[in-house]
């Protein structure tokens, strides 16, 4: 079964979560983030299943 990970560079972590950079990995540091994964010398991604995986488990606010 060939199955395909899929990765999310910081720019659409950025615009998935709606948080700034530096909250992205203030909340990495605190351990509430998901931990990006290096994929080159000078390149990270977030998993992406990670990333849904956390969404999922944020509360929504409620729209009135």
């Amino acid at each position: 079964m060939n199955t395909t990970i899929k990765f999310y560079r910081l720019p659409e972590v950025l615009n998935l979560t709606g948080y700034s950079r530096p909250s992205i990995y203030r909340l990495m540091n605190a351990g509430e983030f998901p931990q990006s994964v290096r994929l080159g010398s000078r390149a990270v991604a977030w998993r992406s299943s990670d990333i849904d995986a956390w969404m999922a488990s944020r509360p929504s606010a409620a729209i009135t």
